[in-house]
Order: C-alpha cells, then sequence, then structure tokens
C-alpha cells in the first residue's frame, strides 16, 4: 500500500514503474484504478447525502422544539426512561399453605405451585389460603 502512496504522488516514479509492465498490464491497471475511482465517488455522493438529510432532519427537530416552547433540558428529563423499574424486585407472598409440617409460600404470580393446586383440585378456595 505503501507503494501505491508514493505512486500516487509522484508521477515520475509512476511513469517509471509503468515501463516494467506491458500494454495490457497497464490497460488492467488503469481499468481496476477506473472502478476503484467510481466506487469512491459513489460513496462519497451517498455519504454526502446521508448527512444532508441528517441535517435536514436536525433542522426540523430544532423548529419543532422551538415551536413547543421546551428547552432540551425539559424534553430530556420528560424522555429519559423511568428509574427504579420493578423487573428483577422480589414479591411478597400472597398465599400460605400448610402441609405435612411444611409451610408452602406463594406470590400468586405465574404458574401455581404443585402444592398449590393440589390443594385447590381438592375443593379448597384460595381465600382459605390468603395470608392476610
Amino acid at each position: 500500500m505503501s507503494l501505491l502512496l508514493e505512486l500516487a504522488g509522484n508521477k515520475a516514479k509512476a511513469r517509471a514503474a509503468a515501463k516494467e509492465l506491458t500494454v495490457a498490464q497497464l490497460e488492467n491497471l488503469i481499468a481496476g484504478f477506473t472502478k476503484a475511482l467510481e466506487k469512491a465517488k459513489e460513496e462519497e455522493q451517498a455519504q454526502q447525502e446521508e448527512q444532508r438529510i441528517k441535517s435536514a432532519r436536525a433542522e426540523e427537530i430544532s423548529r419543532l422544539i422551538a415551536e413547543s416552547g421546551l428547552t432540551l433540558d425539559e424534553l430530556s428529563a420528560l424522555t429519559a426512561p423511568k428509574v427504579g423499574a420493578t423487573k428483577g424486585k422480589t414479591v411478597d407472598p400472597k398465599y400460605r399453605l400448610e402441609k405435612d409440617g411444611e409451610v408452602y409460600e406463594w406470590t400468586g404470580r405465574g404458574r401455581t405451585p404443585k402444592v398449590f393446586q393440589e390443594y385447590f383440585d381438592a375443593g379448597n378456595s384460595r381465600d382459605s389460603v390468603e395470608i392476610k
């Protein structure tokens, strides 16, 4: 890669290096560089277009914020995620059942434990095991 950079920066060295190649090799090299140049131009145009679109969006958002009367601080405070979500917190048990000397507790959430399901299937109600 450094050789290419050196040849690109010095026309005399590029001509000297070209003398070592055949006409077919030079034509192949030129065709490859032409394709690379076209692709680089396309990518640059795409980046410029993307930047233009982003700038237009930013201007539109700035205009909407100015029209709303909100400041950026107020906007960020209103859209910030709520702190202290309930995910992962433990819940106190809602039901307690004593069977064969063991105490079973259940929050009432999720799948009903077998011990409680057997108790309910036997005709007992949830109210009878509810912790009050």
